[in-house]
């Protein structure tokens, strides 16, 4: 019997090539998995193809729920974005991935485990991290570092290749985007956004939404409703976290909201340009940090906003399964305790406008902050306060103002 490897399979030109590959170059029987985490229909037909490709097996594993639930929905209570404008939907998504890749390793008994991503890209490092973390003993393969061995280069290489051995499916040539799909985003690589200088070209790139300028003309109000931290509602209606996903992503789509062009600093030290939309992330993340603000107190919302960045940065670079991921989780969960509440906005042409925050826990207390005097608060009382807090700076000016005299 031949020893097994599993292959993080998206049943696209790269990996279905590597399946033959890796029959001739390691003599492993392939077994395939591919983790649904929302693409919608990208994984119809994925059964017939692997095996055509000569796979063994092929795992169909619906991860959307575990996705969200344990690895977005943490981002989302540690308003985890990177670089001030990425949401980490590919970052994310592979830790979740590569978690199952090693339960069905085991599962099948096989040696290694191995990824179609690039040896310039970010993936690498999120798949082959989370294997080291939790698999250490497995071998891992990725063909696009073999160099004696993957000689393909392009398109039009791999799909030669595949035809040499009896492989003949209707993949195309032609040059499209680079993109990865999940239900919290997707990604657009490639083509014009390659030079910097380039507009976006959005009528060929855009799929989840519509430019600002082609919006409806009518606003449109929603109400998110969180517990904890977590999103439990929208308009009023309880469903689960996905569920309120999908429906944002719609919102956000028709409303031009959340599209992104960012040049950001990959983990292997290069820039690179790409195009993110990610309509529904985008009105959570708003709406829950809307609901923070209300809640938290100076301090505690000036350390956590430290501890978020830090968070974004640990999850982009691959670490969800490091101490310090759960540690800085751990501060996180601490800190929404109390973040519950309604958040209404206006959607408008890629704006997420307020539209009322409310909140048990609000610290917002209108006898202290309106202009009219309140029994909470002494306008005489900030004399004294002044006085202390700008002392450093009196006695600073003081002692300037007495070296000046002496030097005349």
């Amino acid at each position: 019997m031949k020893e097994k490897v599993i292959l993080a399979y998206s049943g696209g030109l790269d990996t279905t090539a590597i399946i033959p590959w890796l029959k001739e170059n390691y003599d492993y029987d392939v077994v395939c998995v591919c983790a649904d985490v929302g693409q919608g229909n990208e994984i119809d037909g994925l059964e017939e193809r692997a095996k055509l490709s000569g796979a063994e097996k092929l795992y169909i594993e619906d991860l959307t729920d575990e996705f969200v639930n344990d690895y977005v929905i943490p981002c989302v209570q540690a308003d985890a974005v990177y670089e001030n404008k990425y949401l980490l939907g590919t970052s994310m998504a592979r830790p979740v991935i590569a978690k199952r890749l090693v339960e069905i390793a085991r599962k099948e008994g096989a040696v290694a485990i191995c990824h179609g991503a690039t040896g310039k890209g970010n993936d690498q490092v999120r798949f082959e991290l989370t294997i080291k973390a939790l698999a250490p003993d497995l071998e891992i393969i990725a063909p696009w570092r073999c160099n004696e061995t993957w000689k393909m280069q392009s398109r039009e290489d791999e799909i030669e290749y595949c035809k040499q051995h009896g492989i003949d499916l209707p993949f195309s040539a032609d040059s499209s985007y680079s993109r990865d799909r999940n239900l919290w985003h997707i990604s657009h690589e490639g083509l014009e956004l390659e030079d910097p200088a380039n507009e976006p070209n959005y009528e060929h790139l855009l799929v989840l939404g519509t430019t600002p300028e082609k919006a409806p003309e009518e606003g449109e109000y929603i109400t998110l409703s969180f517990e904890k931290g977590k999103p439990v509602a929208l308009n009023g209606e309880k469903m689960k976290a996905s569920d309120i996903i999908r429906k944002l992503n719609e919102l956000g789509g028709k409303h031009g909201i959340g599209i992104v062009d960012i040049v950001e600093n990959r983990v292997v030290g290069m820039k690179s340009r790409g195009v993110y939309e990610t309509p529904g992330g985008t009105i959570l993340l708003e709406a829950h940090k809307q609901l923070e603000e209300l809640i938290h107190d100076k301090d505690t919302m000036a350390f956590k906003k430290t501890i978020d960045a830090k968070f974004a940065d640990v999850v982009y670079e691959g670490k969800w399964f490091t101490p310090l991921r759960e540690a800085l989780q751990a501060f996180v969960e601490s800190t929404q305790e109390y973040v519950t509440g309604e958040v209404k906005m206006k959607l408008y042409k890629g704006n997420i406008i307020k539209a009322g925050t409310t909140s048990p826990y609000s610290l917002y207390n209108e006898s202290i902050a309106s202009f009219t005097t309140g029994d909470l608060y002494d306008h005489h009382d900030a004399e004294g306060f002044i006085n202390l807090f700008g002392l450093s700076l009196k006695v600073r000016a003081m002692k300037m103002a007495e070296i000046e005299k002496n030097q005349k």
